[in-house]
């Protein structure tokens, strides 16, 4: 354990001091977030914070592989090195976008091809939870991992709209996350595992350049980086269904044969949610899945009256309840996870609407929805395009 938080250590503080570096580099690009019609923030920021947030990665990686207790995860396989090529390309096309501000299916095609590479590279879901572990054809693997990853970039990319609220959410699933991929390793003959390790260096990242990114920020993270902390988590995910043994892990207590899966949707259920919601929302309008709006839950937590911090705060409980709740599976009866997650669920709510009942209340006047003036934010990110 403690050579993973060593990791983490290294990928936050590297992301922490290059950050202000591609801050300037950011400047001199042009990569400024001007203020758009449906955008919330009122002052240009510049974004490609991504960059910093790879450069933190690799650095932890290269950590990683200098360390005796790791070193095997970077001999044995190449799983190490397609990650970070994949993590690459896809920060290389998310400085494309945060640049030239790319069309969506250009984008949506390149996310794709770099999907297809990393899946055709080796890191696949190989096995499928239908009945027990049932081993998948390549095609299908690849197909499905392609799915995936770019469903969680996608679903990253939609809630990036707030500052620090992408980077709070995925380091809070990617801690859940890394909770289960370690109690799974124990499970092995070898408790280094190549999975804890992408996760534990992309909790580092983001809480690296959350220093920098908490309101008002400083730098976005822009689609260089919401797009990288998607692929991120879902090939930590990735990589453990190649640890699967049926025959040596408990399933009745650890439920892995579902969790590999299942687990990346619950840590990243905001997200995933808004996103399935926006989507609906557009195409139920006749309009483009990508079309723009104000609709988000972000935009609906600060049209009720939260203030910025509030909303992330609020907004960061509700994915900390979701992942830990489906993570403390592994440890609590269910009965006893389900009251705990009911009663934090009421408390969460009680919060979350708290600004519209006291708007509503006795001797309160209606503002029919509108944001008081004295909330309004005067720094809001919203850096991505969706």
């Amino acid at each position: 354990m403690r050579v993973y938080v060593f990791i983490a250590m290294v990928a936050m503080v590297a992301t922490y001091l290059y950050t202000p570096l591609i801050r300037h580099l950011a400047i001199q690009l042009g990569a400024v977030g001007e203020v758009r019609a449906r955008d919330v923030h009122t002052v240009p920021t510049p974004r490609m914070g991504g960059v910093a947030m790879l450069l933190g990665f690799i650095t932890a990686m290269f950590f990683a592989s200098r360390l005796n207790f790791l070193q095997g995860e970077f001999r044995q396989n190449h799983q190490a090195w397609v990650v970070m090529a994949g993590a690459a390309m896809i920060c290389l096309l998310g400085v494309a976008d945060d640049v030239w501000d790319l069309d969506w299916m250009l984008k949506l095609a390149g996310q794709l091809l770099i999907s297809v590479f990393v899946a055709w590279g080796g890191l696949q879901i190989i096995s499928l939870p239908i009945g027990g572990l049932l081993t998948a054809s390549p095609m299908i693997s690849i197909a499905i991992t392609a799915l995936l990853i770019v469903v969680s970039i996608n679903a990253v990319n939609f809630v990036d709209g707030l500052d620090g609220l992408a980077a709070g959410i995925v380091a809070i699933g990617g801690i859940a996350f890394g909770i289960y991929s370690y109690v799974l390793s124990r499970q092995q003959v070898s408790y280094a595992s190549m999975a804890t390790l992408v996760d534990v260096a992309m909790v580092g990242i983001c809480l690296g350049f959350l220093l920098h990114n908490w309101h008002p920020a400083k730098l976005f993270m822009g689609d260089s980086g919401s797009m990288l902390l998607g692929y991120l988590i879902t090939c930590a995910s990735i990589i453990i269904t190649g640890r699967l043994d049926p025959a040596t892990i408990n399933t009745s207590a650890y439920v892995p044969a579902f969790m590999p899966i299942l687990l990346p949707v619950l840590v990243l259920f905001l997200p995933v949610l808004d996103m399935l919601m926006a989507i609906a929302r557009r195409l139920r309008k006749g309009q483009s899945p990508m079309h723009p709006d104000r609709m988000h839950l972000h935009h609906r937590m600060l049209r009720i009256g939260h203030t910025v911090q509030g909303a992330v705060l609020i907004l960061w409980g509700w994915a900390a309840l979701i992942a830990f709740s489906s993570m403390f599976l592994l440890f609590f009866r269910f009965v006893d996870v389900l009251i705990g997650f009911v009663v934090l669920a009421v408390l969460l709510t009680i919060a979350t609407l708290y600004p519209y009942f006291k708007r509503m209340g006795p001797g309160a006047h209606s503002n029919d929805g509108v944001l008081p003036k004295s909330n309004a934010p005067k720094h809001v990110q919203e850096s991505g395009r969706a």
